[in-house]
């Protein structure tokens, strides 16, 4: 048991900064304007600002209690990565049904417990979603399986 929650008042400070940073970006890359003729920069620069503000609520409350040591586990983002570069590696050679299935079973090793059942749902209904949503919906030239040999 720690004296203080680390894991918030790190995450926290990592939201102020990167919206502190944000707004920083816009605010000096983009033209602000003003409140009634508002510029291409003051969106981007309030929505650092709110995230900057919800970072502070986050680690200030974490200061008053105790946490506990989280388990780092280094598998489970590397895990999720090589899915990501699977996906990318696979899209063009082999089509988007096998990308997709790729990308799912690969990031679902990220978790302790496989259910197979549950992954084969998922399997199917994201390689359905795919479909309905890439070839049908918005009608783009995107190949369903290819046979590269």
């Amino acid at each position: 048991m720690l004296t203080r929650d680390y894991r918030d008042i790190i995450g926290g400070a990592l939201l102020i900064i990167g919206g502190i940073a944000f707004s920083w970006y816009a605010a000096h890359q983009y033209d602000l304007g003003s409140l009634r003729r508002m510029g291409p920069g003051m969106f981007p620069m309030a929505l650092g600002l709110v995230l900057a503000v919800f970072g502070l609520m986050m680690m200030v409350p974490a200061f008053f209690r105790a946490g506990t040591m989280p388990e780092i586990r280094i598998w489970s983002p590397l895990f999720v990565l090589s899915s990501v570069v699977a996906f990318g590696l696979l899209i063009r050679s082999f089509g988007l049904v096998p990308a997709t299935l790729a990308v799912t079973i690969i990031s679902s090793m990220a978790e302790l417990r496989i259910r197979p059942a549950s992954l084969a749902l998922l399997c199917v209904s994201l390689c359905l979603i795919a479909w309905l949503t890439f070839k049908v919906g918005l009608g783009m030239p995107v190949h369903m399986f290819r046979w590269p040999f």
